[in-house]
């Protein structure tokens, strides 16, 4: 069980862990021990997420997510499976934890009437200085 918070957990038949070779350097034992973990999570068939999270998710996800809404996160940063393995659910929870969060609706204003006469003044006074800025031409 991977608990998110106090009211949200996803359970262990929901994730697909596999223990694949890390990249980048670290000599023979990199060469022979699989301990990087690539963690699958199926986002849009999860009984463990209401709708919206889902949506929120997918959206924060990017390209970690496939077409068919499975969630991949790799995690190669330590040298142990059982480190991976740690880091690649902390990492999920982190991301769950940031789609739970209903961002606040923004609310369209409009600039209001002194505002708007404000830039307007400040638009002509620039024009103004620019004005005085050019050379005069006798003709």
């Amino acid at each position: 069980m991977l608990d998110i918070n106090d009211t949200l957990s996803i359970n262990d038949d929901e994730l697909e862990e596999r223990f694949i070779r890390a990249s980048g350097p670290g000599g023979q034992n990199v060469n022979k021990v699989s301990t990087a973990v690539e963690l699958r999570f199926d986002v849009r068939h999860s009984g463990s997420l209401t709708l919206a999270v889902r949506d929120r998710l997918v959206k924060l996800a990017g390209r970690r997510i496939t077409d068919e809404g499975v969630l991949i996160i790799r995690a190669e940063r330590h040298r142990t499976q059982e480190r991976n393995r740690d880091d690649a659910r902390q990492r999920l929870v982190e991301l769950v934890r940031a789609a739970l969060h209903v961002p606040k609706r923004r609310i369209a204003t409009k600039p209001s009437r002194s505002a708007k006469a404000r830039r307007v003044d400040s638009k002509v006074k620039r024009g103004g200085v620019k004005k005085l800025r050019q050379s005069k031409s006798f003709d």
